[in-house]
This record gives structure tokens, C-alpha cells and sequence, in this order.
């Protein structure tokens, strides 16, 4: 049986260091460690992207983009920018839903790489990403998933 493929944007990888005072910015953030426990423990698979590298690559706090870029050694697959023609012609439709550039190259990457799921915070993506070939859901929706509790 093949585990469940996951893709986490960069609002997902930064909500750590998001002011924690707020209850839905405190819940993520737990839900989004017991995401990357469940990748560390090999019992999800994670896939990346060159627009992961890039955007995190641009964090303007250093400490954050290492923590950040030291876990994407767990990742199973990578889309790296070979793929960038595809991805970017898979971005302009996912675009038209009102989904910015980065945000739609993210969803398109998680696409190609044939995750089940695309974990983020951002509620316009949250709202507007509808269609039927990924399952785009916050980081507490994804533990409340029958199929995640039985990884």
C-alpha cells in the first residue's frame, strides 16, 4: 500500500514562528509538528520543490530557513526545476482561481509530484483551490483524516 504523499507550502513551514498567542496560529503549529513526526517516522511521505528551496532560500530570518531547510531531508521526492516547464504551464490555470504566482507554482509542484494532499495555512488557498486532483487542507484538517490516524 502506497503512504500518503504530502506537499507543505512555506506559510505551513514558517507557522512555527508565527505569533503563537493566537489559538488557530497555536493549533497549526502543533498539528504541523505532528505532520513532520509522522514524516520523520516514515509514516507519511513528503515531497518538496525548487520553489520550496527559492522561498525559503529568500527568508529573510536565517535561524528559521536552516530549521526549515533541515527537514526537507526527509523528503521522498523532489520537483526540481527540469520539471519547471510543466509546472509552470500546470500554474497559469491554477492562477485563474485567483491563487498568487508562488502560491499557484506550490500547488502545481505538489501536483506533479502526485502528492495526495497540499498542507497550508493561507486561506485564500484554503478557499479557492477546489479542483479534484489534490486535496488541499490546513495542517489540522489533514490529522482529522481517518487514513492519517491509521498511518
Amino acid at each position: 500500500m502506497r503512504k500518503i504523499r504530502v506537499y507543505l507550502d512555506n506559510c505551513c513551514y514558517n507557522r512555527p514562528f508565527d505569533d503563537q498567542k493566537q489559538i488557530r496560529v497555536f493549533l497549526e503549529t502543533q498539528a504541523k509538528f505532528f505532520i513532520q513526526r509522522l514524516i520523520s517516522d516514515t509514516k507519511l511521505d513528503l515531497a518538496y520543490s525548487y520553489m520550496s528551496v527559492f522561498e525559503n532560500r529568500n527568508n529573510r530570518n536565517k535561524d528559521n530557513s536552516r530549521i526549515i531547510e533541515d527537514f526537507f531531508v526527509y523528503a521522498a521526492f523532489f520537483v526540481g526545476p527540469d520539471q519547471e516547464q510543466t509546472v509552470e504551464n500546470r500554474a497559469k490555470k491554477i492562477k485563474t482561481l485567483g491563487i498568487k504566482n508562488k502560491d499557484a507554482i506550490h500547488l502545481a509542484c505538489a501536483i506533479e509530484a502526485k502528492c495526495d494532499y497540499f498542507i497550508t495555512t493561507d486561506d485564500v488557498i484554503l478557499k479557492r483551490y477546489v479542483e479534484k486532483d489534490i486535496k488541499v487542507c490546513s495542517p489540522i484538517e489533514l490529522l482529522t483524516l481517518e487514513e492519517v490516524e491509521n498511518a
